[in-house]
């Protein structure tokens, strides 16, 4: 059974309007009742605020099992279903699918979908290997630097967090002597997608530098790190099933935190660059192309 929605939906029992919390938790509560005592699979569609949080009361999130959210750009034809609540597995898997005269086709293989189009190797692109749940996914990083115009640099992100950017921007131009207080930086992740976690720092960092440098990250090559404040290179999660996706899809080098190769147990046909700070990745990756 679909319910769309429940915010349109009431009981003559209680006196408050439809979409109130108390109609709300009444209605969820007898239609839990209903279905689960015949076994019946029900979805209840709601409907999202702006800030993509489920509108009204958050009572519903509450008393259902699973919570699954549909994301996706207006401009892009990639649907992301994720789920944030999961009483019977795990939460933050993600399904990905795309928009067709068909309808919402799934997409079998994200990371090959995503860097499909990556035929030459400009300046200012790069591959970093993101986790969404348990699932890698490669996806390409585009930056672009210019010349400011006004005498104040702007910074702008497609696809990251503004703020992150700015915070490595600032250990480029401390740790690595990279001057970009004149420049203005552009940060776009490819295909509409949202990454928030910090694996994909390095591969930011770097691919501004290519766009800064003019010199392009050679296009075999997957950029793995997270960055501290004193352009350390930390480990990350999950390195083992990161280097598996790059392996399968073809890639040939990949950049990691040192820390991190010391724990790994299989062997790859990849080639490992293990690094310990911003300084060594920029010479691992630009020296040899200079």
């Amino acid at each position: 059974m679909i319910i769309d929605s429940i915010q349109t939906m009431y009981s003559d029992e209680l006196s408050a309007a439809a979409g109130s919390v108390s109609q709300v938790r009444e209605i969820t509560s007898q239609v839990m009742r209903v279905c689960k005592s015949r076994a019946i699979t029900t979805i209840i569609i709601g409907h999202v605020t702006k800030e993509g949080n489920i509108a009204g009361p958050r009572v519903l999130e509450h008393m259902v099992d699973t919570v699954l959210y549909l994301e996706g750009e207006r401009y892009f034809s990639y649907r992301i279903l994720r789920g944030v609540k999961n009483r019977f597995g795990s939460t933050n898997e993600i399904g990905m699918f795309e928009m067709r005269e068909e309808g919402m086709c799934e997409i079998l293989n994200p990371s090959d979908v995503l860097i499909s189009e990556r035929d030459d190797n400009p300046a200012g692109s790069c591959i970093v290997a993101t986790m969404e749940g348990t699932r890698p996914i490669l996806v390409e990083l585009q930056a672009l630097t210019s010349s400011t115009v006004f005498g104040y640099p702007k910074r702008a992100a497609n696809g990251v967090d503004f703020n992150r950017l700015s915070l490595l921007i600032a250990v480029l131009e401390k740790k690595a002597g990279i001057a970009l207080g004149n420049q203005d930086v552009y940060l776009n992740v490819v295909g509409g997608l949202r990454v928030n976690e910090p694996a994909i720092d390095l591969g930011t960092m770097m691919v501004v530098v290519s766009s800064f440098k003019n010199i392009p990250i050679p296009k075999d090559m997957v950029i793995l790190g997270e960055v501290g404040l004193t352009g350390e290179v930390r480990r990350i999660n999950l390195i083992e099933k990161r280097l598996k996706e790059a392996e399968k899809l073809g890639f040939k080098t990949c950049v990691i935190p040192e820390s991190n190769k010391k724990d790994l147990k299989d062997k790859y046909k990849l080639d490992i660059i293990a690094i310990r700070n911003v300084k060594q990745a920029m010479n691992a990756i630009f020296n040899n192309q200079s």
